[in-house]
């Protein structure tokens, strides 16, 4: 029987230059993908990431946290 790929459901992008590393973002994430990572953005606060995109299910509770409409979610 082939193998079949999982598709990711959802694809999140970052503004990480207007990114403020509050974290809100993570406590919303039900799967546990998204981090603040040590990367600094332009303005010296550690930015956001998702650090297992295939996982992403495209739920957009984080971009439904974030105070500074940083994250994009697409379906």
């Amino acid at each position: 029987m082939p193998v079949t790929a999982i598709e990711p459901k959802g694809k999140v992008t970052f503004r990480e230059d207007r990114c403020k590393g509050c974290g809100l973002c993570v406590m919303a994430c039900p799967r546990k993908l998204i981090i603040v990572s040590s990367r600094l953005n332009n303005e010296g606060y550690h930015v956001a990431e998702l650090v297992d995109p295939d996982r992403c299910n495209g739920c957009a509770l984080c971009a439904e946290m974030c105070p500074d409409v940083v994250i994009e979610v697409w379906r």
